[in-house]
């Protein structure tokens, strides 16, 4: 049986699996979590990040305004699938308390370490690039500058220190569509200058992740490695299909991958999936688990429209990725 490291989180949002269903990962049956126009002047809310947060749950959250312009909402849950949202998007400030809120801002990670979190998102720095910041209130947001040079997308820090030095896996990209795109990692003495990057993952010739792949939601700890859940690309003749897939990280060097699952968990199927915005996109960006069962919740967008959720156990997932490993050749 394979663990959970951490917290027991018995109040996180779980159904249990359906009747029948032999797939190791499973879709809340009242997808979405989130649907359209969810609060004024907004358009559509995916792509988005959850935490534990006091005695319930907050969400850095993709808002798509209607002037066509993305931004990040804080809201916040007693259970996790019914939110209230901010009125009004994140106001970012330097250290000096200077106004440095981004243009535009998308995709963001949540990921708390110790008694801060960290928001990493895209934006704008001459070019697609990674933002970063830091708050302990939900109320001040203060800028960690932009991690690297452009182009760059899909950051995701670990939620903890290793080696006491702090871990990035993040995509460099173009300034478009991205048609390539592998996962490499990245380390910090400090959150703000990095380096000793190494190559961690690339797209395979499975039909599902053959594009480009990236980093989904942060890395969970577990007695096997760190679990990763990520975005696997594939093209056809109607454009990009992306899909979810999970691999198994060494827990003191995370760029070596000690399994990877050669099938997707997930693909889009459902309306809500395959239609939207941006048809056939499933996003996976965030999860809550709980040490004591096992128990994953995966948030994930769906078609650049909604948020939704899935659900898995550590031991489905790991048992899962092994028997389908890449590297056995099945």
């Amino acid at each position: 049986m394979s663990k959970i490291l951490g917290a027991a989180l018995p109040n996180m949002p779980w159904q249990d699996k359906p009747a029948g269903c032999t797939d190791p990962v499973w879709r809340y049956s009242e997808n979405p979590v989130i649907g359209r126009n969810p609060l004024k002047n907004v358009a559509r809310i995916f792509n988005s990040a959850v935490a534990v947060w006091k005695d319930g749950y907050v969400g850095a959250f993709r808002a798509e305004t209607k002037n066509g312009i993305p931004y990040l909402y804080i809201g916040f849950s007693k259970d996790a699938l019914h939110w209230d949202f901010q009125s009004e998007k994140i106001m970012i400030q330097d250290a000096q308390g200077n106004d440095v809120t981004p243009s535009y801002a998308y995709d963001p990670r949540l990921i708390k370490i110790e008694d801060t979190y960290y928001f990493v998102w895209c934006t704008n720095f001459h070019g697609a690039a990674l933002g970063m910041a830091k708050t302990k209130d939900f109320k001040t947001f203060e800028s960690l500058d932009n991690p690297f040079l452009p182009f760059n997308r899909n950051g995701v820090l670990f939620p903890r220190k290793i080696n006491n030095k702090y871990y990035l896996l993040s995509r460099p990209s173009d300034s478009g569509h991205t048609p390539f795109g592998d996962i490499f990692l990245s380390e910090s003495p400090d959150l703000y200058y990095w380096g000793r990057h190494k190559h961690v993952m690339s797209p395979t010739g499975d039909w599902w992740q053959s594009v480009k792949i990236g980093a989904g939601c942060a890395p969970i700890e577990t007695d096997e490695g760190w679990l990763i859940f990520y975005h696997g690309v594939t093209g056809t003749c109607s454009g990009f299909i992306y899909s979810m897939g999970a691999a198994i990280l060494d827990i003191n060097d995370p760029s070596i991958v000690k399994h990877r699952c050669k099938n997707f968990l997930l693909t889009p199927e459902k309306d809500y999936e395959e239609r939207g915005f941006v048809p056939s996109v499933l996003f996976p960006c965030a999860s809550l688990q709980d040490a004591q069962t096992g128990r994953i919740a995966i948030y994930y967008g769906a078609a650049d429209t909604y948020t939704c959720l899935a659900f898995t156990t550590v031991d489905d997932t790991i048992s899962y990725i092994k028997e389908y490993d890449i590297n056995r050749g099945k």
